[in-house]
């Protein structure tokens, strides 16, 4: 029997899963290299990142660029955000098993 409550709730929406999958892959990823790859708004993907932040899984990064002089910002997953990633990943992969006909 499959319990979908353990799938983790936050990472389960669509917007945050995108962020949760590029950022695992490749962390840091500037706030702009998100949005394009996403084709989030500013707003949505502010709200996602926030919501991400709040549970620990991603934290923000400030700097300044070198050739520029302007403020970046980039985002990484923590180790908190790692393991929360897998075990949602555990739990979708157990999922598509029982599905599977024996």
């Amino acid at each position: 029997m499959i319990d979908f409550s353990q799938l983790d709730k936050v990472i389960h929406e669509k917007g945050r899963l995108s962020i949760m999958t590029l950022l695992t892959a490749r962390s840091p990823r500037a706030f702009q290299d998100l949005k394009a790859e996403l084709g989030m708004s500013d707003g949505n993907l502010v709200t996602h990142l926030r919501t991400l932040s709040k549970e620990g899984y991603v934290r923000e990064l400030k700097s300044t660029a070198v050739d520029s002089g302007r403020s970046l910002t980039t985002y990484e997953v923590t180790g908190a955000g790692k393991g929360a990633f897998k075990a949602y990943l555990n739990v979708l992969e157990a999922i598509v098993k029982a599905s599977k006909p024996g």
